[in-house]
């Protein structure tokens, strides 16, 4: 939310109407009175009757557009919709005597009904109320007012019917609930796919700044011609009548009619100039190919904003700048609009790179390996279009069966994660994230923080929402050919059959890598197998495609795999071509059951056409990580989505209030205990003591022996310093090891705790870090000194699920630990879970917890506790918002 409240009429937000058009939403403003007066005033009776319950008179729209107009206040809020200059509706609200309550009140003009324009104006209401602490938004509505009885049950408001009064009351909490954010996903992804529908399948495009003889635009205008594109094409070119066998006309006013997309390729400074004509003319997408914008500086960065802004006045999405262009292979829309070379074949693959080079490099590698692809972007600066648009459109695309991505930022990483968790359900997501070197330094004071660079929180993201992460754009490629066309591993099971031992030994090597299984065969194989009947198998150099196709048969027909790779060699003595023939007979006649071929000593594009759903690689390594992903991929499905945690002892009022108390910066041991208290984290008991004496006394009130710590906020590394002295037994090792302390600290008399010595058979780390852009991260690891030693940790973004506390600590290198070893005890894991959904918890309610560090975390049969604790508190930013919907 754009956090302008004190500002009347300037911008909120713009947004998606149900129809793809934008409306902007900003404060209502004393300019606004009359075209509010006239709206109230050229509605119908009927309208008006079901806003006011009665048909008003002038002096009561006079008070209502008064009480609409006037300032903005702690108690007061007023939105209004604007579509291209026009006002189109208006919302409010009016806290009472309880400044956690309001009153709500929403028009919307009588001809724009039906469009969404009520729903994204109260969406926004709500929002800009949670802001000033209202927790609940209440209004009446006549029962014959349907629109905004559904706009209410979309939102979850919960409505009453008051018999008496003939009015449903409807209650609307202004925090997010789960049957509202799943309701305002699906409208909003179809409002996303309509808006988008003039970029990615126009009827009609015109290229404006098509030159007669070269650039961008010249050869972009080429592009669409010669690919065949399935609408009316034009060029803008006011010293031409035709380029490149192009009608061409001297601008967009002179077109005969209505264009959906406009190509804009002038240079930067005329940009906003011929997008504000593009916009009058109705054009509805544009897409801007120009550079010197937002990557050039601060004047590129004023361009940048002002083309945005005269866009978004004329109600049109904007892709770019500084980008390559778009793909469309759909037979029905044919369109390259791109400056790129030779476009892909088409497919099923939508792709969305970052950068012009790197969707360059994409669509070169996916031709020669003959993956097809359904749409490819070339997101550019994203001022406007990013990846969250693109995945919404693709979720309903029916030619996408996987989609790709090249992403070098986040514009709202917390809402991506949510779209791309529902796409993933749908279909494969693959992605790279760049500048993971860069990202990992990153200063942190605590165990927690300095483990949790920006890549942390990505992978984070992409493990939880079932992004399938490539390390590079070549595996990026070799996933997506295994997960286009192909259906999934049951399971991790794989066979490897070929003519090349030593080759075969490399993929069985490279499997256990990437967590893929290769069975022994059972004797029922073995024997259809012959003599050397195993997994893998090698079918010698001289191997036939009847041998081949065989023994794949035996593999397929047994049950005992969920993957088979395919290895040919190729010498003078065998036919290469034959075997994937013979392969390709196999897995048609078993279409469930993935595989992919390993070809070596012949890599040109023949063997795709001899067995075309399975791919083919020139490395076994290669084949191997495509399935290894596409088995992982597969598994995460299996899992179910979860829910939120359920827990009891939960004080969430007390944590607020503690935490609003207690201010910024380190916190004291007294707090830090509170604030876990509230959450029902177990701790371990402690005093604190400033002197020598009050130390041998809490000592001996706990109980020897004892630990002896400093209790100095924001001291992280105790024992690195000697501020921590372990296993006292008596008053006199208390005494000293105070001592050491107060000379370890140069401190006459430090504050110090002491606690009971805390033993178990493990020591973890847990705790939360936060990220301005991604949320609240919850940490769980090996703890004690090996913390930092081992960096045995795992991340997972709030909120969590409550299936996320297993995976947490099944994925960490030391799971074996915790379920004992080597005649070592386990701990209580489902106390260890119960921890880190407790830590969700809490950071899901006080975003203002910037790091909070336990360890260590002693953990044993019996279940855990924990021994130490640091935090940190800060003022929470102007972040993105997860559930509301806002274009860039």
């Amino acid at each position: 939310m754009t956090t302008t409240a004190d500002r009347p009429g300037t911008t909120v937000a713009d947004a998606l109407l149900a129809d793809g058009r934008i409306v902007h939403l900003r404060s209502a403003a004393a300019a606004d009175r009359d075209e509010l007066a006239a709206m109230f005033q050229t509605s119908s009776a009927d309208a008006l009757r079901l806003r006011f319950f009665a048909v008003p008179g002038p002096a009561v729209v006079a008070t209502e557009v008064a009480r609409l107009t006037r300032p903005r206040s702690a108690d007061h809020a007023a939105l209004v919709a604007v579509e291209v200059g026009r006002i189109v509706g208006v919302a409010s609200y009016e806290c009472g005597p309880d400044p956690s309550a309001a009153e709500f009140a929403v028009f919307v003009a009588e001809d724009q009904r039906g469009r969404g324009v009520g729903t994204v104006l109260l969406e926004h209401l709500a929002a800009l109320a949670k802001m000033n602490g209202v927790s609940e938004l209440s209004g009446e509505v006549l029962p014959v007012n349907s629109s905004m009885l559904r706009v209410a049950r979309d939102m979850a408001a919960h409505a009453r019917t008051d018999d008496e009064a003939q009015v449903v009351d409807v209650d609307l909490p202004t925090g997010a609930r789960a049957a509202a954010i799943s309701a305002a996903d699906q409208r909003h992804r179809t409002a996303e796919r309509l808006s988008l529908r003039p970029l990615l399948a126009p009827r009609s495009v015109a290229v404006v700044g098509a030159s007669r003889t070269g650039g961008v635009g010249h050869q972009t205008l080429r592009a669409l011609a010669e690919y065949g594109f399935n609408g009316t094409l034009f060029a803008v070119n006011p010293h031409a009548d035709s380029v490149a066998g192009v009608p061409s006309v001297k601008s967009l006013r002179k077109l005969p009619g209505l264009v959906d997309l406009a190509i804009i390729a002038v240079p930067a400074a005329v940009v906003p100039e011929a997008l504000r004509e593009a916009g009058e003319s109705g054009v509805r997408a544009a897409i801007v190919l120009s550079s010197g914008f937002g990557e050039a500086g601060e004047h590129g960065q004023a361009l940048q904003a002002e083309a945005v802004r005269v866009a978004r006045e004329h109600s049109m999405r904007l892709l770019g700048p500084n980008c390559l262009g778009l793909l469309n292979t759909d037979r029905s829309v044919r369109l390259n609009a791109t400056f790129a070379g030779a476009p892909p074949v088409p497919g099923g693959l939508g792709v969305a790179s970052q950068s012009g080079a790197v969707g360059i490099s994409l669509l070169d590698h996916l031709a020669r390996s003959g993956c097809g692809v359904s749409s490819f972007v070339s997101l550019g600066n994203k001022a406007d279009i990013s990846g969250n648009d693109l995945l919404a459109y693709w979720y309903d695309d029916p030619a996408t069966k996987a989609v790709a991505l090249y992403l070098e930022s986040f514009g709202n990483p917390r809402r991506f994660a949510r779209i791309v968790r529902d796409l993933s359900r749908r279909k494969p997501v693959l992605a790279v994230k760049s500048g993971r070197s860069a990202a990992g330094q990153r200063a942190g004071a605590s165990h927690t923080a300095a483990a949790a660079a920006p890549d942390v929180a990505v992978d984070s993201l992409f493990a939880q929402a079932g992004v399938i992460r490539c390390d590079d754009l070549g595996e990026l490629i070799d996933a997506a050919r295994m997960l286009v066309g192909q259906p999934l591993p049951a399971g991790n099971r794989i066979a490897v059959v070929g003519n090349a031992g030593g080759v075969n030994v490399l993929a069985v090597d490279a499997a256990e890598a990437v967590e893929l299984a290769v069975p022994a065969v059972s004797p029922e194989l073995a024997a259809r197998l012959g003599p050397a009947g195993q997994n893998p198998l090698d079918l010698g150099a001289e191997a036939t495609p009847q041998t081949l196709q065989a023994a794949l048969t035996a593999f397929a027909e047994s049950g005992e795999v969920d993957a088979i790779v395919v290895v040919a060699a190729a010498t003078r003595a065998n036919d290469v071509p034959g075997m994937l023939t013979a392969a390709g007979e196999v897995f048609d006649a078993h279409p469930d059951l993935p595989a992919a071929g390993v070809v070596v000593g012949r890599w040109d594009v023949s063997h795709v056409a001899a067995c075309p759903e399975r791919p083919a690689y020139d490395l076994p390594e290669r084949a191997i990580r495509a399935i290894g992903h596409a088995a992982r991929y597969a598994a995460w499905l299996r899992e179910p989505l979860g829910g939120p945690p359920i827990l009891d002892g939960v004080d969430a009022p007390a944590a607020e209030a503690a935490v609003a108390a207690a201010g910024e910066g380190w916190q004291p041991a007294d707090v830090v205990a509170d604030l876990l208290r509230c959450y029902g984290i177990p701790q371990i008991a402690q005093a604190t003591a400033i002197s020598e004496d009050a130390a041998v006394a809490a000592a001996d009130e706990l109980g020897y022996p004892v630990v002896v710590k400093a209790a100095v906020p924001d001291l992280v590394h105790k024992t690195d310093v000697g501020a921590v002295r372990l296993n006292l037994t008596d008053a006199r090792a208390v005494r000293q090891a105070y001592q050491l302390i107060a000379t370890a600290l140069d401190t006459a008399q430090p504050p110090v705790l002491v606690q009971p010595m805390a033993l178990g058979p493990v020591e973890l780390a847990a705790g939360v870090v936060h990220d301005p852009l991604f949320g609240s991260l919850v940490m769980l690891g090996l703890g004690g000194v090996l913390t930092d030693l081992l960096d045995d940790r795992v991340y997972r973004l709030t909120p969590m699920s409550d299936r996320d506390g297993r995976l947490m600590w099944r994925s960490l290198r030391a799971a074996r630990l915790l379920t004992g070893y080597r005649g070592a005890p386990g701990v209580d894991t489902a106390a260890v879970e119960e921890l880190v959904h407790r830590l969700g918890r809490l950071a899901a309610d006080l975003p203002q917890v910037a790091e909070l560090d336990l360890n260590p975390v002693v953990a044993g049969p019996d279940g855990l506790v924990v021994v130490d604790a640091k935090l940190r508190l800060a003022t929470v930013g102007d972040e993105p918002d997860p559930y509301l919907f806002r274009l860039r």
